[in-house]
């Protein structure tokens, strides 16, 4: 399993969460991320494969679907209506564990979060 590590330039290392994104053919990214910032815009900032996220964040796309890893789903918020009308549009396959990246926001309250990425987003 290859395991990439990657650090977002940050001036309050202390306040990092850590995102971890795994893909289909068993690779792995772990990026540490700044509290607020949305599991696309982490992706897309720093070269995950497949999360595109065409729409900037918006919920009109659904090319940042993922499938959170349980255990972190308790410690999301609901999805709203936007984001249930997004998921049903996603190419691959959506799962009880399907988010929207642009909606899921890793925080003080949730230190770490671990999402698999589909292998088609288009």
């Amino acid at each position: 399993m290859a395991l990439r590590h990657k650090m977002w330039p940050s001036s309050r290392e202390e306040a990092r969460s850590t995102v971890v994104y795994r893909h289909a053919d068993s690779s792995v990214e772990a990026i540490e991320a700044e509290p607020g910032t949305n599991l696309m815009r982490v992706a897309v900032q720093s070269g995950v494969r497949g999360i595109t996220g065409e729409c900037g964040g918006q919920a009109m796309c659904a090319t940042c679907h993922v499938h959170v890893r349980e255990g972190y789903l308790d410690q999301l918020g609901p999805i709203d209506e936007d984001e249930e009308e997004m998921l049903d549009c996603t190419v691959a396959p959506r799962l009880e564990r399907s988010r929207l990246g642009c909606q899921v926001v890793v925080g003080s309250g949730l230190p770490e979060i671990q999402a698999d990425v589909p292998q088609t987003q288009l």
